[in-house]
């Protein structure tokens, strides 16, 4: 084993939490069960990575084998950084039916071409998602395995989540992307997070959606919320059911898909009739405005259900689900985010 390859060896271990590390290791495969027994788990991390790195070293194990661990990791734990959500548009004929290993292999083709040291490993996971890991060079460099960049595509599907791309290999990764599904362009969808699954389910509408109706269950036949009081009179149970309705109809009637932030920046300009105050300034006034939370939808929900915030729900926040974005630009036309529009900077 070659310098580089130990010193991304002890890196990914000392990563990767101790109550994960056997579980992964066995996946793995690399090691044989002998050796997986004598494994000190119990001992601190330092003698542990040492032993594993000896016992790589003993069985002549490669750059290739080191990759292979990681991808492994980040499949199984895939929440380990930020994830950027991008559309393919415009499907050619044949895109459809593409399968995995004509995908591979216009993927790989198409992006060396484009550069000449780069390093790629797919692998499918057992959800039909594509995992890709690229290690970028450059025309005079190696590829740099310390900083791969991430994708996931789900055959059959436009969608393609993104994690830790450099400015510069973003249109050559766009470019490959795009030929090897069969569309005709790639477009950012303004929707980022550290919760691969629940960014998948957000833009797939893979969780339990409520739909608007005229006839809200009446208050004994649901779960009464934390903060609802039983001795509520009842002329004010109407109303609740109502406030209660709305808030399912925007956020859905069961568990949320995680996201954590979702960004408003306001660009407008300031209106003085009568005294024509800043009248010549040209350049929007802009601010920003941030909502964080460990679980930003369900605590939007339970604000609404609960009277914190007001019902009907705005579209400024019911457009988190309805159009799977977390960052949106209001200007003095309305609430919204154009196709044009740059997302935040990453």
């Amino acid at each position: 084993m070659d310098e580089s390859a130990g010193q991304l060896l002890r890196r990914i271990l000392r990563r990767i939490p101790a109550s994960k590390l056997k579980p992964v290791l066995n996946k793995w495969g690399a090691l044989s069960a002998r050796q997986l027994q004598c494994l000190p788990f119990s001992q601190a991390r330092a003698p542990l990575c040492d032993t594993v790195l000896r016992l790589c070293e003993e069985n002549g194990m490669t750059m290739k084998h080191v990759t292979e661990l990681e991808m492994i990791y980040h499949i199984e734990y895939p929440n380990q950084g930020s994830w950027q959500v991008f559309q393919l548009c415009e499907p050619q004929d044949e895109a459809l039916s593409s399968c995995l290993m004509e995908f591979r292999d216009q993927f790989k083709a198409h992006l060396k071409d484009l550069i000449d040291h780069v390093s790629i490993k797919i692998k499918k996971h057992e959800d039909e998602a594509v995992w890709i890991r690229i290690a970028w060079g450059d025309n005079f460099t190696k590829p740099n395995h310390f900083k791969p960049t991430y994708v996931v595509h789900y055959l059959q599907t436009p969608y393609v989540f993104i994690s830790n791309l450099n400015v510069k290999h973003k249109p050559l990764l766009h470019q490959a992307l795009v030929l090897a599904a069969k569309y005709d362009s790639l477009k950012d969808i303004h929707l980022s997070g550290r919760y691969l699954t629940s960014l998948r389910d957000l833009v797939m509408r893979q969780y339990k959606q409520a739909f608007p109706t005229n006839q809200p269950r009446p208050l004994h036949e649901r779960n009464p919320l934390p903060s609802e009081d039983p001795n509520i009179e009842n002329e004010h149970a109407k109303d609740m059911e109502n406030v209660f309705q709305m808030a399912k109809e925007a956020f859905g009637d069961g568990p949320l898909p995680k996201l954590e932030t979702a960004i408003y920046k306001l660009e407008t300009k300031f209106k003085d009739t009568e005294n024509g105050i800043l009248s010549d300034r040209q350049e929007p006034f802009k601010g920003v405005v941030k909502f964080s939370s460990s679980s930003l939808l369900e605590s939007l929900k339970y604000s609404v259900a609960t009277g914190i915030a007001s019902a009907p729900v705005t579209p400024l926040l019911s457009s988190i689900t309805q159009k799977g974005r977390n960052y949106f630009v209001i200007t003095d036309k309305g609430a919204g985010i154009s196709s044009n529009t740059p997302g935040p900077k990453r």
